[in-house]
C-alpha cells in the first residue's frame, strides 16, 4: 500500500497539471493579442509543502522558440523531484510539451522515473486529422507498451500546456467549463479568473508581490485522489508568472510556492495600496 505521505508529495506535484482541454459547451478564445508574452529562457522553481514540511520542487523551463507562418510555437520543459531524506517520497518525473499560438498542446511526453526502470507517456497530436496517436512504455531496455490513437476534434491541453495557458487568461475576469483527459479518461472542471489586484506573501521576496486571482473546482477525483477546490496567483503584470498555489486534498491543503527565478529584466511587481 502506498505511504499518505507520498500520495500527497504526488498530489501536489502533477495534480494541478492534470491535462484538460476546452469543452465545447462554453469555449474561451485567450485573448493573445496582449502585452502578455513568454520569454525563452525563462526559468521557474517551485517549493512543495504541507503545512511545515517540505517535500521537493518543481523547476519549469521555457527552452525554446520556434516561428512557423509568422507564428509563435513554445517548448517548455519541467522537471519534478522530490528532496532526498524524506521518508517514503522518492520522486522524480519530467513533463515535456510543444504549444502551438494559442497556448494548445501539440506534442507532450512524460517521464517517471522509478526505483526498478523508467516509463514514459507520449501524446502525438495532429489536429488537421482529428488524431492524437498515445505511446507508452519503458525507457530502458525500451518497451513499447501501448500504442494506439484516438479521434478528436478539438484542440486540448496536457500536463504542463494547460499552466501556461492559466497565465494567458489570468486577470481577464472570464470562467471556462473545461473537460479534462486524465489516463486517457474525459472528466470536467472549471476555471475563474478575477481583476481584482491584490498583495500576496511569499518567502523568497521581501514584499508583496502584484497579483490577480484564478480559482476553480475539479468535478472528479484526479490522479492519486486530487479533487475539489483549488486556487493560484499570477502575477498583475506582462510576465504573468504564477507566484503560489494551494490545492486541496483529502487530508488538507497543499502549497506550491515559488522559490526562485530567471527572466532577463524581470522583477516581482510590488503591490500598492489604494
Amino acid at each position: 500500500m502506498t505511504h499518505p505521505l507520498k500520495i500527497l508529495f504526488i498530489i501536489s506535484l502533477i495534480g494541478l497539471f492534470a491535462y484538460i482541454y476546452l469543452t465545447p459547451a462554453q469555449i474561451y478564445t485567450v485573448n493573445f493579442i496582449s502585452d502578455k508574452y513568454l520569454e525563452v529562457g525563462e526559468e521557474l522553481t517551485y517549493v512543495v509543502s504541507y503545512t511545515f514540511i517540505k517535500f521537493g520542487e518543481i523547476k519549469i523551463i521555457v527552452k525554446g522558440k520556434k516561428v512557423i507562418d509568422g507564428q509563435n510555437y513554445y517548448s517548455t520543459i519541467a522537471y519534478i523531484d522530490s528532496y532526498s531524506g524524506i521518508p517514503f517520497v522518492n520522486l522524480h518525473m519530467i513533463y515535456e510539451t510543444f504549444m502551438n499560438p494559442k497556448y494548445y498542446s501539440t506534442f507532450f511526453r512524460g517521464i517517471v522515473k522509478k526505483e526498478e526502470y523508467t516509463t514514459f507517456t507520449e501524446y502525438y497530436t495532429d489536429y488537421g486529422k482529428s488524431k492524437i496517436r498515445i505511446k507508452k512504455g519503458k525507457v530502458k531496455p525500451y518497451q513499447l507498451w501501448t500504442d494506439s490513437t484516438t479521434s478528436e476534434k478539438q484542440e486540448f491541453q496536457d500536463g504542463l500546456s494547460i499552466l501556461y495557458f492559466a497565465r494567458m487568461f489570468s486577470g481577464s475576469g472570464n470562467s471556462v467549463n473545461l473537460l479534462c483527459f486524465v489516463n486517457e479518461k474525459k472528466s470536467y472542471t472549471n476555471m475563474t479568473s478575477y481583476t481584482q489586484v491584490t498583495g500576496v506573501s511569499i518567502n523568497a521576496i521581501d514584499y508583496d508581490v502584484s497579483c490577480v486571482r484564478l480559482d476553480g473546482t475539479m468535478n472528479f477525483v484526479s490522479v492519486f485522489g486530487l479533487t475539489g477546490y483549488f486556487e493560484g496567483w499570477f502575477t498583475n503584470d506582462n510576465a504573468s508568472i504564477p507566484i503560489l498555489a494551494k490545492l486541496k486534498v483529502i487530508i488538507g491543503n497543499v502549497r506550491v510556492e515559488l522559490k526562485s527565478w530567471k527572466r532577463p529584466g524581470w522583477m516581482p511587481p510590488k503591490f500598492k495600496k489604494s
